[in-house]
């Protein structure tokens, strides 16, 4: 029994070591003494901020190695669904192709689908049309529903600040669209992140920036944007990272992406993903696309087509 403690790996004693003792002075952790973990890794604990200055040019190489292996453990995770989710009337995924109407009273995203059948419904009966959401009177013109929008910004709403930020782009207030586009970031919006990261890769407005553009690409991807994902991919392909690349194209097929199905075949012709793997992810983009049909969503697309 005792030859098996003695004979424990270096990272196993490392690991009980860091959770038990100060990385710097070696102080263990009593009642009256707390630990804390690094800030950026999980390898070790310091009982306080003069410990971890001083103990920082010893830890910082291997604190950097295990912060890019915790972000990469959250960027290459899939996603449950795409950044839209699914519509809150009829719980069915959203599609990616943008079929889908904002409430600018609510800021849900409604599927055409259950929108058609709403405005049927309402016709017939010669109902007002209302929110199906939120069930308020619906605006009728572009000014009463930007007017709804605002009040959605004053109260803190990143969908709304992402949707006003997008009129002060289209307007060419660059300067205006970044403020909106940086708040409802802050807030954690996805679109609101890949929006930044197409103004930081050199848009109008902003200065360019690499590591910003692909940090603000990287947390749209993790909440499952796949145009944010599928630049991730290309990123990583430019600069040769083809094990990387195809992770991406992979969870934005997975999502039911079909940019990233072109990137997977041009992937598989190289010989950088197998076959199976590709034919796991052309059944899981076909499942994807599949689970966002639906006969009201079929219907809808012959009305407006």
């Amino acid at each position: 029994m005792q030859s098996n403690i003695y004979n424990m790996s270096g990272d196993q004693t490392e690991s009980g070591a860091a959770d038990m003792c100060c990385a710097s002075c070696g102080i263990a952790e009593l009642d009256d003494i707390k630990l804390k973990k690094c800030d950026d890794c999980d390898l070790v604990r310091y009982c306080s901020d003069a410990c971890q200055q001083e103990h920082r040019p010893q830890h910082e190489l291997r604190c950097k190695e295990r912060a890019a292996e915790l972000r990469d453990e959250i960027l290459f995770k899939q996603p449950e669904s795409s950044h839209l989710g699914d519509c809150p009337i009829c719980f069915l995924p959203l599609p990616l192709d943008l079929k889908n109407s904002m409430m600018s009273c609510c800021g849900k995203w409604i599927c055409d689908g259950c929108a058609c059948a709403n405005k049927l419904r309402e016709r017939e009966a010669r109902l007002r049309h209302k929110c199906l959401f939120c069930r308020s009177i619906l605006p009728t013109t572009l000014e009463q529903a930007e007017i709804k929008y605002m009040k959605r910004v004053a109260a803190n709403d990143p969908v709304a600040m992402t949707h006003i930020g997008k009129k002060h782009y289209q307007k060419g207030d660059y300067e205006g669209a970044f403020e909106y586009y940086t708040k409802a970031a802050e807030l954690g919006d996805v679109i609101a992140h890949y929006s930044l990261s197409v103004m930081y890769q050199g848009g109008p407005g902003v200065e360019e920036d690499l590591e910003k553009e692909v940090y603000h690409l990287e947390e749209a991807a993790i909440a499952g944007h796949p145009d944010a994902r599928y630049n991730l991919a290309s990123y990583e392909w430019d600069n040769g990272r083809y094990d990387r690349a195809v992770k991406h194209f992979i969870i934005a097929a997975n999502l039911g992406y079909d940019k990233a199905i072109q990137g997977l075949k041009e992937c598989y012709k190289r010989g950088l993903v197998s076959k199976d793997d590709f034919a796991a992810a052309l059944r899981a983009h076909q499942s994807a696309v599949d689970a966002t049909k639906s006969p009201q969503r079929e219907e809808a697309a012959k009305n407006n087509a």
